[in-house]
């Protein structure tokens, strides 16, 4: 039984992943009592039917306020895992007053007009957008080996590795709109150790908690893709943002 008010729960998953990677999370705030929300972002996991060029960033983050509105949630903990951290942040502009507080698990945090390739730097966007090109026909990234994301388990791997899709490359260059709400609202961040985002991504984390008493810096000492190799301890501290707001 639940020690801590029942609350929702959304969280959104990272780049070529669909909800299904939160499931082992997702058990686990169950069983504590919470409704749990795991959209997939349109064109990937079991959306992949969906996939085009035409998706890009806006398309996602009318995802999350559509989960929302439709759902009817309201007073959530929103997460999001990697490239969910530039669709989170977009979306609370919209869902602010819905949204108790936020999550980034190693997670991207775009100021305004900012696109997960500005985020990234010109070296792995080009790499990234070279992919495309030579590999998903000009227009999306292809799936990645789970070993990319630190999952190195052989079961866990097989897991990540049946269920990962293409993602659009329109995506990761579309800029962000507003940012402001998302910038002055309670929030968290995770660092997984070793992370997978670039060192001034994880500096600006920083100095966003040290500036900002009501976001806060956690350290977790595990690969990137945290919710599959350490779903115990994602889950402890998503149970300690019940706390944000």
């Amino acid at each position: 039984m639940a020690t801590e008010p029942s609350r929702p729960f959304v969280l959104v998953h990272g780049g070529r992943h669909g909800g299904w990677c939160w499931q082992p999370v997702a058990r686990r705030l169950r069983a504590r009592g919470h409704e749990v929300f795991t959209p997939t972002l349109t064109g990937l996991g079991e959306r992949a039917h969906l996939l085009s060029r035409e998706i890009g960033l806006g398309t996602h983050i009318e995802d999350i306020v559509a989960t929302f509105e439709y759902e009817d949630i309201r007073d959530a903990v929103l997460v999001g895992h990697s490239y969910g951290g530039t669709v989170i942040t977009g979306a609370l502009e919209r869902i602010g007053d819905r949204v108790r507080g936020h999550v980034l698990l190693d997670g991207h945090m775009p100021r305004t007009g900012e696109s997960v390739f500005d985020l990234i730097g010109p070296e792995r966007a080009k790499a990234m957008t070279a992919l495309a090109e030579e590999q998903g026909e000009g227009w999306y990234i292809p799936t990645a080996d789970a070993a990319r994301y630190g999952v190195t388990d052989p079961a866990a791997a097989a897991w990540v590795n049946s269920r990962m899709t293409a993602q659009p490359l329109k995506t990761y260059q579309d800029p962000v709109g507003p940012t402001y709400r998302a910038w002055q609202h309670p929030g968290m961040f995770i660092e997984c150790v070793p992370s997978s985002l670039e060192p001034h991504l994880l500096e600006r984390a920083r100095a966003r908690s040290e500036a900002d008493a009501r976001f806060h810096h956690q350290l977790l000492n595990t690969a990137h893709d945290a919710m599959v190799t350490d779903p115990e301890a994602v889950t402890a501290l998503l149970l300690d943002a019940l706390d944000l707001g």
